[in-house]
């Protein structure tokens, strides 16, 4: 029998000011001789050797600064990365939805980040001090969980503290953190525009963009990141619980099966679909937006990967270069592969678009298990990757008749799933972030693989079910897509107010449409 409960404790206190999270509490472990100090050997240092323990506090000090650094530097990576989404969804999008297309990636920035600077990291993080974060500190002031008792084990169901970045989280610690998962947020958040582009009411978009940063990808990232009873299945004997290193299923798969039940819900582009089921090829309209995207997400990732582990500094975080290769190496496997697909088959002839989505398939597929692979098994995952991306394209618009304008279902839906389950294949215990020893089912932990399908199950089933949920009450009660008009004369002026590409602006009506009059009758053939 179960017991629900909240796990609480007091913690060291917020630190807004920096000046007291570098602590002996950091020290404690530390080898003097071979041998872990412990904190009475702390506590007889600081009056019997008062300059060599205020040095170690000096060096935790600056520990914590390179830490936070890396961590802040590499966020902001990451936050770039919200321009590669928006030229790539543009450039495969057609032109009359440049604008509107573009715009739903611009906002999906700041929307996102309220919904979770309200709630979502409260409920993501809010109890991650009891497990602790020892490179930014141990986050402390984060220290409420709700959670039910199974077994003798606590498993985290949802954070409680730190809504508004208040209720005694105004710490330095902490503001590190929610920058770097914020931009984590928004890259799920922007996944679904893809994928629902073209046809999407502007005011839905925004409810949409506050719900899934409220309460869609802050619950899963709790139960896998933020202490919650996913990470915790090693306690029952599933390796070292679920493992999800920089969020193949936590950012990439949750985007994608949000994505999933979006495109289903609002249904196809008018014309997409013939009557006896056969689709057409509606082309985005820039493949070099579209490519130049992709770069900017591929450079972006090396933020999110190695930018992952929170820190490079002690504590294993001198794999940041393994990580960083291990990224490099899927994504250009992913290309690689995906171009060789689409050259054998179909139209035999390489595919401009799905060289793109194949690079970006191979880094969604590398991010969860990237801290704890070989370079080789990294090129493996990547090229499995470009092929996946290129079939589940296929049976996603063939076989189920969704139509996904950009391709993010099979990207990050499907790439995601397979990155969680790389995992519990490719870890080969050697290669392992923090000292885990994560060993996947190739290298003899057939309880990690079990641990890594548990993970992606539930994380198929809960995004996927409430988003379905959401998007089914919201097209009952309000308006989820744009007339029929609106959609064909395109979404920029309607739903905008202006067209994504306006080089002559003098020359239209208000209502984008083009009138010679307005010229004044200059030049031409008189």
């Amino acid at each position: 029998m179960g017991t629900l409960f909240i796990m609480s404790a007091c913690g060291e206190g917020p630190d807004p000011s920096g000046l007291t999270t570098a602590n002996q509490k950091n020290l404690t472990g530390v080898s003097a001789n071979g041998t872990p100090m412990t904190q009475a050997d702390l506590d007889k240092a600081k009056t019997s050797e008062p300059f060599a323990y205020n040095l170690a506090l000096m060096v935790d000090e600056n520990r914590l600064g390179i830490n936070y650094t890396w961590t802040l530097v590499t966020g902001y990576l990451v936050m770039f990365m919200q321009a590669g989404f928006a030229l790539v969804e543009t450039g495969l999008c057609r032109a009359k939805n440049a604008g509107h297309t573009m715009a739903m990636n611009f906002m999906v920035y700041g929307l996102g980040m309220l919904g979770y600077f309200i709630a979502g990291f409260a409920f993501q993080f809010g109890g991650i001090g009891l497990v602790g974060v020892p490179n930014l500190g141990g986050l402390g002031a984060l220290t409420n969980e709700l959670s039910v008792n199974i077994g003798g084990h606590n498993w985290g169901l949802i954070g409680y503290k730190g809504f508004f970045l208040s209720d005694g989280t105004y710490d330095v610690g902490v503001a590190v953190m929610f920058l770097f998962q914020m931009v984590f947020m928004d890259t799920t958040a922007t996944i679904p525009t893809g994928a629902m582009a073209e046809r999407w009411k502007w005011s839905a978009f925004c409810v949409y963009a506050l719900f899934v940063s409220t309460l869609v990808y802050p619950v899963f990232g709790n139960w896998a990141w933020g202490g919650g009873w996913l990470s915790q299945l090693g306690n029952i004997g599933l390796g070292k619980g679920y493992i999800d290193f920089a969020g193949s299923g936590v950012v990439h798969a949750v985007g994608g099966w949000c994505a999933l039940a979006g495109a289903i819900v609002i249904g196809p582009r008018l014309g997409k679909f013939n009557r006896d089921g056969s689709a057409n090829t509606i082309p985005g309209h820039n493949m070099v937006l579209a490519l130049t995207g992709c770069f900017i997400l591929a450079f972006g990732w090396f933020g999110f990967n190695p930018g992952s582990t929170l820190g490079a500094a002690a504590n294993g975080n001198l794999r940041i270069g393994l990580v960083a290769v291990d990224t490099m190496l899927a994504g250009a496997f992913g290309s690689i592969a995906s171009m060789i697909y689409t050259w054998v088959t179909g139209a035999k002839k390489p595919d401009i678009g799905m060289m793109g989505n194949g690079l970006l398939a191979g880094l969604v597929a590398i991010t969860a298990p990237s801290g704890y692979v070989s370079p080789l098994a990294a090129c493996i995952i990547g090229a499995v990757a470009g092929v996946n991306v290129v079939f589940f394209a296929g049976v996603i618009e063939k076989v189920f008749k969704i139509d996904d304008p950009v391709g993010a279902i099979a990207v990050h839906g499907v790439n995601g799933c397979w990155g969680q389950l790389s995992v519990g294949l490719f870890a080969d215990g050697l290669a392992n972030y923090g000292g885990l020893q994560v060993k996947g089912l190739f290298f003899g932990d057939p309880g990690q693989l079990v641990a890594q399908i548990i993970g992606a199950v539930v994380c198929f089933v809960y995004v996927f079910g409430i988003s379905w949920i959401f998007f089914t009450l919201y097209k009952r009660f309000f308006a989820l897509r744009v007339s029929a008009e609106t959609e064909l004369q395109g979404l920029d002026i309607p739903e905008m107010g202006s067209l994504g590409y306006n080089p002559d602006a003098e020359f239209y009506t208000p209502d984008g449409t083009p009138d010679i009059s307005l010229a004044g009758g200059v030049g031409g053939s008189e």
